[in-house]
């Protein structure tokens, strides 16, 4: 079963100057992403040693370090010197569905204690208990979905937004600097750089089936597709815990590091 393809859909790419037909990158704009939210994006992306300058590729009106919307389209990044695609490794997370594991604690850092619901700010009406639950789940293990904690935790949807998450807020009672088991901003910071490379960077990270249909032998099929050994020890790795049925705890500096 192939991966999901992350730059379907994508309103938003970006080029080199020198060679403006070959597409670094891009991403689907669902109207949270403001001029200043992009250039700190290509600032994750692309590795340069002088400035960069943004323009649109049909206007050539400049991107600027303004809170104002990006609009839709084809833009230039033009520098003095060469420009890099960021090569910076991508950590796929193992999709869960019990808690357990480094990959959950992580998780439940974000969403720790009484904040589950209000502190993604879920509460829509038109949202039943169980999309709140877990279509966000998964769509952040995906990186489909973070906050960025350095734009007044804004959420940021990287996929087509049919639920209408994009452009909320992570509500203050999550973030109060005098609760020990506030969401920790250096860990929404790494999470929001991974959706990042994983949703920006060339034609985006393969989004992984987890859904599979009974009777699916699940890894065979994730043998025949990329990342596969990696995702393999990872899958092992995280039935083994659900196994052991260790007690939970934060996500060490080893792998937060890992690649």
């Amino acid at each position: 079963m192939a991966p999901l393809d992350r730059s379907l859909g994508r309103n938003i790419r970006f080029s080199d100057e020198r060679n403006p037909d070959a597409i670094l990158g891009g991403l689907i704009q669902n109207g949270s992403v403001t001029e200043m939210n992009f250039l700190s994006v290509l600032g994750i992306v692309l590795i340069t040693t002088s400035p960069i300058r943004v323009y649109a590729k049909a206007t050539g009106a400049p991107v600027l370090q303004a809170d104002t919307p990006l609009q839709l389209g084809d833009y230039i990044v033009a520098c003095n010197d060469q420009i890099y695609v960021n090569n910076e490794a991508w950590l796929h997370r193992v999709m869960s569905h019990s808690v357990s594991g480094r990959e959950d604690s992580f998780r439940n850092g974000i969403r720790a204690r009484d904040c589950n619901r209000r502190c993604w700010n879920f509460e829509n009406q038109l949202l039943s208990k169980w999309i709140s639950a877990s279509v966000d789940h998964q769509m952040f293990d995906q990186y489909l979905l973070s906050v960025n904690p350095d734009d007044n935790h804004k959420i940021t949807v990287f996929d087509i937004d049919i639920f209408g998450f994009d452009g909320r807020v992570l509500d203050p009672v999550c973030r109060n600097p005098e609760d020990p088991h506030r969401v920790s901003d250096q860990l929404l910071r790494w999470h929001f750089r991974q959706s990042v490379l994983a949703n920006v960077r060339g034609a985006g990270e393969p989004i992984f089936e987890h859904d599979f249909p009974p009777g699916t032998d699940m890894m065979k099929e994730i043998c025949k597709g990329p990342y596969a050994q990696k995702r393999f020890k990872r899958e092992l790795a995280a039935r083994f815990r659900e196994t052991e049925g260790k007690e939970e705890g934060c996500p060490t500096k080893e792998f937060l590091m890992a690649s």
